[in-house]
Order: C-alpha cells, then structure tokens, then sequence
C-alpha cells in the first residue's frame, strides 16, 4: 500500500525559533487529529538549533490536499514565512 511522504524544513533566528517551534508544535498537533494522517512530527536540527525538519505520512494525496486546505494549514505557512529567514521547504513523495 502506497502512501504520501512529506518532508521540509524551516530556519529561524535566535530571536525567533521560540516563535517558530510554538505555531510548528501546535500545527502538527492538529494536524494529527486530521482524516488520512498517519503521522506527523516536527524535530529540532541537532547541528542548528534554529532549524526545524518536518516528517509526515499520508494515506494518500486526497487526505494531503484536504490538509492543505484548512484554513489553520494555510495561516501556518504565513506565520512560518514571517519568522523564517528564507523559504520553508517542502519536498513530497509517493511510496510504492
């Protein structure tokens, strides 16, 4: 059974990670009560402490596009983009 793998990081600053890791805390606890979410986790780098990596898993890109979509979802990524010292990324993939 196939399943969608979701990964991505975002960095921050001294001033900000507190911020960062608080909104990154409270999205995958809700994310994790969503339909299709297998799991999802929010790790601190342990070479940069102001990097934080995401891992997820999916039932599939129904239930992943479905998240996209909550309203909370998007208000995350805006919040990242606004304490971020870049571009969060994102990569997605599709286990076989």
């Amino acid at each position: 059974m196939s399943e969608i793998i979701v990964t991505g990081s975002v960095t921050g600053t001294d001033d900000t990670i507190d911020a960062l890791l608080d909104a990154a805390l409270t999205h995958v606890r809700r994310s994790r009560t969503e339909p299709g979410c297998l799991s999802h986790h929010v790790f601190r780098d342990a070479e940069d402490a102001n990097r934080l990596f995401f891992y997820e898993r999916w039932a599939d890109r129904t239930a992943l596009d479905a998240h996209f979509a909550v309203p909370a979802s998007l208000e995350f990524v805006g919040r990242l983009r606004e304490l971020a010292t870049g571009e969060p990324s994102m990569h997605i993939a599709t286990t076989t």
